[in-house]
């Protein structure tokens, strides 16, 4: 039964998001900041709003990793400049000892903004995050 499945937190990881303004686009990384790593990881992105008066939905998008240390960060995408303007969800699956860990992230429309920029942890880049 679903009631038996227990819930475990996945806080300490999340997504950040970092101007490229040279190509126009934004660079998009899975962020762990736990002291311990990461395994068999799957990232479903998909975007949605309203963008010039028209209903958007993009195509959801999946992202495998093996891995990901502790403290440490991967680029698992790139979007465009446009589609800072429309929500932006991220679900992220991931073991640590056997045990499986989930969580949704959202960036709501027009907070993908330098008004919420952030000096982004073990990139040390400038950029918006939610962990």
């Amino acid at each position: 039964m679903k009631k038996d499945i227990p819930i475990h937190s996945a806080a300490q990881v999340g997504i950040a998001l970092t101007p490229n303004k040279e190509d126009e686009v934004w660079d998009v990384y899975l962020i762990n900041m736990k002291d311990r790593m990461i395994r068999e990881i799957i990232v479903n992105s998909k975007g949605y709003g309203e963008l010039d008066g028209k209903k958007i939905e993009t195509q959801t998008s999946r992202y495998f990793l093996p891995y990901l240390g502790k403290e440490n960060a991967h680029k698992i995408e790139l979007i465009h400049n446009d589609l800072t303007q429309v929500a932006n969800e991220y679900w992220i699956t991931f073991y640590i000892d056997g045990n499986i860990y989930d969580k949704k992230v959202v960036f709501v429309q027009g907070s993908i903004d330098e008004t919420y920029f952030t000096t982004i942890p073990v990139l040390e880049k400038r950029g918006v995050m939610i962990l």
